[in-house]
């Protein structure tokens, strides 16, 4: 990149994933960009930006996970600052984006909250919005802006291929995410078998039945995220009384809300792969021998290049992430 692009680019983080957002620097051979979130003592924020951002072009990184409200507040204010600051363009990065599970009325007097949360990001300011896997892919049509879904499945894709597994099976930890499976065993070769849950509640799931064949076979479950880890495990135990192999697991955001250490340190899986669209640290200690961290740095640092030279990322939809894959 040339020193008049970087110039004009300037990629930003809160404090969500700070790390994530050095890594896609990193990739773009730029420098993070200077700024800061302080804390009131009463509890409020505030964000100071500490180089010249009129008219350019500026990325904010910032996953909405745990603590969600905190990060999406300290989002939108983020997004407020470059506005007033005379900013060209400010797209909010969103590698995990909160709240996407309320996205219709499933009984009454319920919210829309992924509706209000694209409401809240377009009045902020935001004029473009990248995020990976979300919950719901209708989550899209919320916005007025812009938005590039990108899908996590070239970084995992990889890192099954490197498992070398034979006789495979995609198994769909429920019915739906079917599609999901059907991509990975299209793209990478497997039958696709799934297990037929029902929910007690919402960190409650009990599995029923497997539909297809896994008898002897290694299992290979992807799924967008874990996050009680309910599903997965109930899976795992179905899976291993129907004689399955060995059990390996992909997942894009590691939420990891309790109880889910609890429950997958006593998971019957073999391997595990997460992506960092969420900062990991410690909280894996408990299955960390089982578990890879995979960087989706270079998916989204490709992302932000393309939107930046106004190139295409419709072929990062497509499982092709150009330079991101070494291509």
């Amino acid at each position: 990149m040339s020193h008049a692009d970087a110039d004009k680019l300037k990629v930003f983080t809160g404090r969500a994933n700070p790390q994530l957002a050095k890594k896609i620097c990193q990739y773009l051979d730029i420098d993070l960009g200077r700024g800061q979130t302080e804390l009131f003592p009463d509890g409020e924020l505030i964000v100071k930006v500490d180089e010249d951002v009129r008219g350019r072009d500026c990325f904010v990184i910032q996953p909405t996970s745990h603590p969600v409200n905190a990060h999406l507040m300290e989002l939108m204010i983020w997004i407020d600052c470059l506005k007033r600051a005379s900013a060209q363009r400010v797209t909010a990065v969103i590698p995990y984006f909160g709240y996407a599970r309320q996205d219709r009325k499933d009984e009454g007097r319920t919210p829309i909250t992924a509706k209000l949360v694209a409401n809240l990001l377009e009045r902020a300011g935001a004029d473009r919005m990248v995020s990976v896997d979300l919950h719901a892919a209708q989550v899209q049509g919320f916005f007025d802006i812009p938005v590039d879904h990108l899908h996590a499945a070239p970084v995992l894709s990889r890192w099954i291929k490197g498992l070398k597994l034979s006789n495979r099976v995609f198994v769909s930890p429920d019915v739906g995410n079917v599609k999901r499976a059907q991509v990975y065993a299209n793209m990478l070769g497997g039958e696709i078998c799934i297990i037929d849950k029902r929910r007690k509640s919402g960190s409650e799931t009990v599995a029923k039945h497997v539909i297809g064949d896994v008898e002897g076979k290694n299992v290979l479950m992807v799924d967008d995220m874990i996050t009680t880890a309910g599903t997965i495990t109930e899976a795992c135990k179905i899976l291993r009384g129907h004689g399955v192999n060995q059990i390996y697991i992909a997942t894009t955001h590691a939420v990891f809300a309790p109880p889910a250490m609890e429950r997958l340190a006593a998971c019957p899986f073999s391997k595990m792969a997460v992506t960092d669209t969420i900062p990991i640290g410690s909280r894996i200690d408990p299955i960390k021998d089982r578990v890879e961290v995979l960087s989706v740095a270079d998916l989204l640092g490709e992302a932000i290049h393309r939107i930046h030279h106004n190139e295409s990322v419709s072929a990062l939809f497509n499982g092709d992430p150009g330079r991101a894959a070494g291509g």
